[in-house]
């Protein structure tokens, strides 16, 4: 690798790390998947600092390429999150059902009790006391 691609990758790589800081400070991106983004961060880092070692990976798994090597990983790393972020939004599917449902129960016995309320109580219909 050139030295300006070197440069060229921690500068993306640093500009990266700062963009998720700066997102977990204002309150965009929660600190679970601020980890993720920053461990990606210094993993750049430290492929660019590694590139020979990365090529002698790609040698001994018979990959031309530390390049290819590169971007198999990459692949595997995205689908990887993929999976875990289906995993939420599954899970936040399900709360969100349960709590749809406790609101319509509670809303259909608030509004029973209203109805039962308002109902007269003394059986009789002429509006007179019967004592």
């Amino acid at each position: 690798m050139t030295v300006a691609a070197q440069i060229a990758v921690f500068v993306i790589a640093f500009l990266g790390l700062g963009l998720v800081v700066w997102l977990v400070r204002r309150g965009s991106l929660k600190e679970r998947f601020a980890l993720i983004w920053l461990a990606v961060g210094i993993g750049m880092v430290v492929l660019a600092l590694i590139r020979p070692l990365l090529d002698r990976l790609s040698d001994s798994l018979g990959i031309t390429s530390g390049t290819t090597t590169l971007f198999i990983m990459a692949i595997l790393f995205l689908l990887g999150l993929v999976l875990h972020l289906s995993v939420i939004v599954s899970r936040l599917e399900e709360k969100v059902r349960d709590i749809a449902e406790a609101h319509a129960l509670a809303v259909a016995e608030w509004q029973d009790a209203s109805t039962r309320s308002e109902a007269p109580v003394g059986g009789s219909d002429d509006g007179k006391d019967q004592a």
